[in-house]
């Protein structure tokens, strides 16, 4: 069973994972990409698969005991289960389409559940060269120095973050477009990254106020960057107030002061 005690472990060996993985990351974004489609607009490389590997085999070898979910093997094998077992979640690339692009949002994300509630949290962008890590309890970092959430107390103010994801139905379109319209009405500004791990963490540093995201590709969209807000002093929940399910593929989030207020617009928007 695995111990509180060995979380800042577990912290170094997901750090050397990811960043091995950055490696890989950097080198392939400024070469010819090899893109295949896992739908009308959902893309993979071999970047992703390669990564997702490496990551792998770096955990299981210090880790054999541990249950492991990676966005590339699920979408393979159309099996997740999230148990109360140390579970290791993994996005490999996320914003893949970011990377074909050559649009530098791109990250590993690297989360670490135990009895299903993330213990450790790191997200890598290596062509920024930005680490943001978090251990339970032990507060948010990006390269090594603390950070915050912001302290903006009104939506007017404050700039917001979502996506539109990757389903192109006249249905979810217009739902997507409807929402965002409403909220542009209540906040400054708006802002797609097309990254949901690195959003999270510009919650967490305090370049962004509000985040929120519906029908994401899974759990490790999110299992790196929640529990870095959450360190950071910041809430992650779901889009409707209700507590965050990290399965849901249902995220929202941003500081105390701004919580309610946010998830109003967002149900006066829906």
């Amino acid at each position: 069973m695995a111990e509180i005690g060995s979380l800042p472990l577990f912290l170094e060996t997901a750090v050397a994972a990811a960043k091995q993985a950055g490696e890989i990351i950097h080198k392939g974004f400024y070469q010819t990409k090899n893109v295949e489609h896992k739908g009308l607009v959902d893309l993979v490389t071999e970047t992703d698969k390669a990564c997702e590997d490496l990551i792998f085999n770096h955990l299981k070898q210090k880790y054999p005991e541990h249950k492991f979910i990676g966005e590339e093997t699920t979408a393979a094998c159309g099996t997740m289960e999230l148990t109360d077992s140390p579970t290791w979640i993994v996005d490999p690339l996320d914003g893949t389409t970011n990377f074909v692009h050559g649009f530098p949002f791109v990250c590993v994300s690297i989360g670490l559940t135990i009895g299903k509630v993330p213990a450790v949290g790191v997200v890598y962008n290596p062509i920024l060269n930005e680490l943001f890590t978090a251990v339970r309890g032990k507060g948010a970092f990006l390269n090594g120095n603390p950070i915050k959430v912001s302290s903006k107390t009104e939506l007017v103010k404050s700039l917001l973050a979502t996506e539109v994801g990757t389903k192109r139905d006249k249905s979810t379109v217009d739902a997507t477009t409807n929402r965002i319209n409403g909220l542009l009405f209540e906040v400054r500004s708006l802002r797609m990254s097309g990254s949901c791990a690195l959003n999270l963490c510009g919650i967490a540093c305090g370049r962004l106020d509000l985040f929120y995201e519906l029908g994401f590709g899974g759990p490790w969209d999110v299992a790196g960057g929640a529990l870095i807000v959450e360190e950071a002093g910041g809430l992650v929940y779901d889009p409707s107030g209700k507590d965050f399910d990290i399965t849901s593929q249902r995220v929202a989030a941003s500081n105390h002061h701004l919580k309610d207020a946010f998830v109003k617009a967002l149900g006066k928007s829906v």
